[in-house]
């Protein structure tokens, strides 16, 4: 990234504090009205589990199971008709979000786990009333009604529902847990004095005290002191971190040795955490590919459930009775039951999320873990990427006779972010040069920046604009100093160059061991970057790579497509502050960068940290999630493939029948297994 971008730096940034200030505030209402959500939901299906338990034990002590009277059971003159009346409240009570859920299905002409459960529960129900009638009043004792395995089977699906709400969140309650750990209270400067306020009260703009050992409560900059900090528990990495003046600071490390002053950056609902956990919200309340699966697989199910069924009850009717064979259809939509079909991809979802989060990987679109096993190709950035984006001044060739010059330098640098600008900042100040004050700053877009001064316009720009434009520039200085790595930028006076700057930048030590890595993947990285072509290939064949230069941000954007086209999957790193269009084109888009500078709308996976190497973590955990969503898939659906089958009695010829009852336990334990294998997942 050369002047070409840092000139995009500028303008983007504006847009993306706005923009990232509304977009903050819409998340954060959806992050509370998601978790108020899931938290209202997992409290429903508590209470309803809890009454229906408690409904469910006079059930099992009056009633037989599977038509075997046990030895704690009793039974009196009634007792048949107060269970009757037990299990039709359950029918409406414990039922009730099943009926809800079904409705809905059938209203959108796509029923699935909810219409099985119900089509589960109303066949049951309706063949155990059947067989209250026959034995009360009809006397008919060849059946048995069923209304132990109703009521337990309402029981089993209200804990699992409950278990699945409560897993979901679990991601969220991890962060929680997190935050948790910030103070209440933190320490506010005012003037000579220190005072201790609650975190929600205070602003951005003010300054607040961390001693040694004391977490952190706000993000924000350094303006006084010099400290290492522990930042594990937002990027995963538990080495200290040294921190002086200027450097940002996250809420929620902790200062390990010696007093900051901390200005504050973002209160307590803008901070990163904050945004951490609107991450995960957003993310859990998407639907996956898988889910999606599971859900079609639901709706298979049904109609083959109710198929089945119907032509048991048809096969069982003419070669048995009509008792046996509504026993039979009855098992056939228990067996049918979904439950753990519904758990699959959630638990697992929720689990990979967590593990992710607490890890410094936020995945904001689940789907990123699916297409994660499609990449071929990454293309990255290469400042703040590929290198640390921590520009140094190597060299300034002044063409002119004026020594203010590096004053107007300073004056349209100093309105620019972009790591470049901060470099030659940094210089100018280390150097105790004034600069000049420019009322405005006109950005070109591609090429670096346009101000005026006294009636006189001033451009700090790029080889590519020069080149363009037809101006004069020393093209042996240039090579000289491209050929060593450096970035090169001028400014123009009058279309004739004054000032030649050279900077350069290093690269990261994770970026060797992860270009290695992705080779072994047989993953392609190509760097793209709006440097100059000496500069960029003086990276590319330290790390053994392919890369394009001098690009503006839309060119990025149409070689992106390009390896598109060619049937290439691709993943775009960047900083995500002037890479957004290339991240939103590719594929699978990453913004590495820690504390808020990143610009989280253009990703589907953030990096806390700057350790080019959690991709590869990131790869790792994609492909683990799969699997497990994959195997939980075969475990929800699979046993259904054998199960109804034998429930219509399949294989009656040699004695292997199964019972309602024995379907439910069937479908409980598929469901545990599904639960245990999702809490496998590391």
């Amino acid at each position: 990234m050369n002047n070409n971008e840092h000139d995009m730096s500028h303008m983007h940034h504006n847009m993306s504090e706005m923009d990232h200030d509304m977009s903050h505030m819409h998340h954060d209402m959806n992050n509370m009205s998601g978790m108020d959500h899931s938290m209202h939901h997992g409290m429903d299906f508590k209470k309803r589990f809890i009454v229906s338990f408690i409904v469910t034990i006079p059930i099992i002590l009056m009633s037989p199971m599977m038509g075997m009277e046990l030895p704690f059971q009793f039974s009196f003159n009634g007792s048949d008709i107060i269970v009757l009346v037990l299990a039709t409240f359950l029918l409406f009570y414990g039922g009730n979000p099943f009926w809800i859920g079904s409705i809905s299905e059938i209203k959108k002409r796509t029923p699935g786990m909810m219409t099985l459960i119900a089509l589960g529960l109303s066949a049951s129900y309706i063949y155990s009333v059947y067989a209250f009638i026959a034995t009360s009043f009809l006397n008919n004792n060849s059946v048995m009604n069923f209304f132990l395995e109703f009521s337990t089977l309402i029981v089993i699906m209200l804990l699992g529902h409950w278990i699945e709400m409560t897993s979901v969140m679990s991601a969220g309650n991890a962060l929680e847990k997190i935050t948790q750990l910030i103070p209440d209270k933190a320490h506010m400067i005012h003037g000579d004095h220190v005072m201790d306020m609650d975190v929600s009260d205070i602003s951005e703009g003010s300054i607040i005290e961390a001693r040694a050992g004391e977490t952190i409560p706000l993000d924000g900059i350094i303006v006084k002191g010099k400290s290492s900090v522990n930042e594990s528990l937002v990027t995963g990495e538990s080495k200290l971190v040294a921190k002086e003046e200027k450097d940002q600071v996250i809420g929620g490390s902790i200062n390990d040795s010696k007093t900051l002053q901390v200005k504050v950056t973002k209160d307590n609902e803008s901070g990163y955490l904050s945004q951490i956990q609107t991450l995960v919200a957003d993310a859990q309340s998407q639907k996956s590919k898988k889910e999606e699966i599971a859900n079609k697989v639901a709706g298979w199910l049904f109609y083959a459930a109710l198929i089945v069924g119907l032509l048991a009850l048809i096969y069982w009717t003419i070669n048995s009775s009509l008792p046996k064979a509504l026993e039979i259809m009855v098992t056939v939509f228990v067996i049918a039951c979904p439950h753990a079909l519904g758990l699959a991809v959630p638990l697992v979802n929720a689990r990979s999320t967590s593990i992710a989060a607490t890890n410094g990987l936020l995945i904001r679109n689940k789907i990123a873990i699916e297409e994660s096993k499609k990449i071929d190709t990454i293309v990255i950035d290469k400042t703040g990427t590929l290198t640390q984006g921590n520009f140094t001044v190597n060299d300034i060739k002044n063409y002119s006779n004026d020594e203010n010059l590096l004053s107007i330098v300073g004056g349209l640098e100093e309105q620019s972010n972009h790591p470049i600008a901060q470099g030659i900042i940094r210089y100018l100040k280390n150097n105790e040069i004034q600069v000049n004050k420019f009322s405005s700053v006109e950005t070109l877009k591609g090429y670096g920046v346009k101000g005026q001064l006294n009636n006189q316009n001033y451009l700090i720009v790029n080889k590519k604009y020069l080149v363009e434009n037809k101006i004069d520039f020393n093209q042996q200085d240039y090579e000289e100093a491209s050929q060593k790595g450096n970035s090169i930028s001028y400014l123009v006076v009058d279309d004739r160059v004054q000032l030649m700057i050279s900077v350069g930048d290093q690269l990261r030590e994770s970026a060797f061991d992860f270009a290695k890595e992705l080779n072994n993947r047989n993953i392609k990285l190509v760097m793209l970057t709006g440097d100059n072509h000496n500069s960029a290939k003086v990276i590319a064949d330290k790390l053994g790579i392919d890369f394009h230069a001098e690009l503006k941000p839309d060119e990025k954007q149409d070689i992106i497509k390009d390896y598109q086209k060619n049937h290439h999957s691709v993943m775009m790193v960047g900083d995500g502050i002037n890479d957004t269009v290339a991240l939103t084109t590719a594929d699978l888009g990453i913004a590495i960068g820690a504390g808020t500078d990143v610009a989280i709308d253009s990703a589907d996976v953030i990096l806390a940290n700057n350790d080019l190497n959690s991709i590869i973590k990131f790869f790792d955990l994609a492909k683990k999630t799969n699997e497990k969503m994959i195997q939980n898939l075969w475990w929800g659906a699979g046993y259904n493939i054998i199960a109804i089958p034998l429930a219509a009695g399949i294989l009656a010829g040699i004695g292997i029948m199964i019972s309602p009852a024995v379907g439910a336990i069937i479908m409980s334990f598929s469901t545990v297994i599904v639960a245990i294998n999702a809490m496998t997942l590391k």
